[in-house]
């Protein structure tokens, strides 16, 4: 069967031909296989180094070490990381700032350069950056493939939308001063030092859309992932260090939880944050942030809650592929899954019959394996968090497919769950509105469109949502759903499968803090601020 996200654009010289998308594919040529196999040889002989921070192009080691382990098998140690604490911090902010008086100066073609040569580095390294996502994270070939290459069209979007703006030099109307010539124009400047705190589902495009936007409009970053993908985070940055990113304008730090963080957020020498994560998170950091001296920008995507709705026009044999896509892809590990469907009374119970018996087909285990649908979760705490989903689920409804975890064999050394399908759960119920974070879905039947809109939207997210059904529904769709990112009619993903060029991705209410999404044309202003210069000759 078709993998559930087929979703990448590999730019390798020996596919230059092959072009492969979201919205387009599904099965890549044998090469991308054979490549991805050979990586996965190479990458497990280089498995159990330490690894350092990398603070002004330097590596530097802590004290102390943690692990970063494969949730396939947590008995292989990918590799030791450092527990950074206030001092590397410190001394990662302050390499920043003294890096930013030379590289927010330089002319904004010199910084596109710069980026544009860590996308191609990144793009050379693509497989071997894919397989340490799939040990890192648990997400198959070609989803962690994706991350890759996205990230990659992400740092060239950024580049993209500099040379397209001339840099954000725009010329103003000049007023008429008798024996003078006035110049206008209004110049987009950077704020300094930001920090990006990136999340474990997409370690390297999340930390490539803030870190090309960042640095081609004059900011210098420190970048801060998660500590479960902290490892595959460490090969993107030595990307950014081989490309020849100048001393102190790309940082790399680690910490083992969340005392390091807030020891870099609390900290004054930063101008600028983008965080990734949980609500709870986001919105602590930007109460921290209304601390400071002086207001500063604050860049937050903060998951979503995101409902698909099927309407009784719809082709469900469409609508079952988008929803299972969207639901089940990287284990609904993804900010964008769909975990609520709100479908017309009268194709209901043919729905769900349609979505079950695609679950079922799933097949879980290594990601590393060519023909496995779902890999793990990322940690013991999201396992034990779908155990304990799946039961509340039981007590009140039903479960058509799924429910448990999976320990026989291989299996028992990670983290697998079975993908799971809920009905018959009263509205009121709690996991309507918590981002669960798991492969669970849940369906309810409803007796108009406009009550299934009002159902979605009850929500304090507001990330991404996906519509089947005709036309002119999808209009009336469009104009009522309050998301980021709406999609009508996309088996490929119902609400997933965001690609640069050609969606941008953020949230509104609950889900994001600019009301401008990644990869999009108003991405790059968030990260400047304007300058009006006037200029009397």
């Amino acid at each position: 069967m078709p993998p559930l996200d087929a979703s990448i654009e590999v730019s390798e010289p020996q596919l230059s031909s092959f072009k492969l998308t979201y919205a387009s594919m599904f099965n890549p040529p044998e090469e991308v296989h054979a490549h991805f196999e050979a990586a996965v040889k190479r990458l497990k002989e280089k498995l159990g180094n330490s690894c350092g921070m990398i603070i002004d192009n330097k590596d530097v080691f802590a004290s102390r070490t943690f692990d970063n382990r494969s949730p396939i098998d947590t008995t292989c140690l990918l590799a030791g990381l450092q527990a950074g604490g206030a001092a590397h911090a410190q001394s990662a902010l302050r390499s920043s700032k003294n890096a930013w008086r030379e590289w927010g100066h330089a002319h904004w073609r010199d910084r596109v350069a710069v980026v544009r040569r860590a996308a191609d580095k990144i793009e050379e390294r693509i497989y071997e950056l894919a397989v340490a996502t799939v040990l890192n994270v648990g997400k198959t070939r070609l989803e962690a493939l994706g991350d890759v290459q996205e990230g990659v069209e992400l740092l060239r979007s950024a580049c993209d939308n500099m040379e397209r703006n001339n840099g954000y030099i725009v010329p103003l109307v000049s007023e008429t001063l008798d024996g003078h010539v006035v110049i206008n124009r209004s110049v987009g400047k950077p704020y300094g030092v930001w920090l990006i705190i990136s999340p474990f589902n997409f370690p390297v495009s999340l930390t490539c859309g803030p870190a090309g936007a960042a640095l081609v409009t004059g900011n210098t970053v420190v970048t801060k992932p998660s500590p479960e993908t902290a490892w595959v985070v460490r090969l993107l940055a030595e990307c950014f260090r081989d490309a020849g990113t100048p001393d102190g304008v790309f940082n790399y730090v680690t910490g083992q939880n969340d005392t390091f963080g807030e020891a870099l957020v609390r900290r004054q020498e930063w101008d600028g944050i983008t965080f990734t994560g949980s609500h709870r998170t986001g919105m602590k950091i930007l109460r921290q942030a209304a601390h400071s001296r002086y207001p500063k920008p604050t860049i937050l995507e903060m998951g979503g809650k995101n409902a698909v709705i099927v309407s009784r026009h719809a082709d469900l044999q469409r609508a079952a592929w988008g929803i299972t896509r969207s639901g089940f892809g990287a284990q609904g590990q993804k900010c964008s899954a769909s975990s609520r469907v709100y479908v017309e009374s009268s194709v209901y119970d043919e729905l769900v019959e349609r979505i079950t018996d695609i679950t079922k087909s799933l097949k879980v285990g290594d990601p590393l394996e060519r023909d496995v649908n779902l890999g793990p979760v990322v940690h013991q705490t999201a396992y034990q968090n779908f155990t304990e989903y799946c039961a509340e689920l039981k007590q009140v409804g039903t479960l058509t497919t799924g429910g448990t975890t999976l320990t026989d064999g291989a299996r028992a050394r990670g983290f697998f769950c079975l993908p799971t399908i809920a009905i018959g759960v009263p509205r009121g119920h709690r996991l309507w509105k918590h981002e669960m974070f798991v492969p669970i879905l849940m369906v309810e039947p409803v007796q108009s469109l406009d009550e299934a809109l009002t159902l979605a939207n009850d929500t304090e997210y507001g990330l991404t949502g996906g519509f089947f059904g005709s036309c002119d529904e999808s209009q009336e769709y469009l104009k009522g759903i309050e998301v980021g990112v709406a999609y009508v009619n996309r088996s490929q993903g119902a609400c997933t499968g965001a690609w640069p060029g050609y969606q941008s991705f953020g949230g509104w209410k609950g889900s994001g803090a600019t009301g401008k999404g990644t990869g999009g044309p108003y991405y790059l202003l968030s990260y400047m601020r304007e300058q009006s210069q006037t200029i009397v000759q």
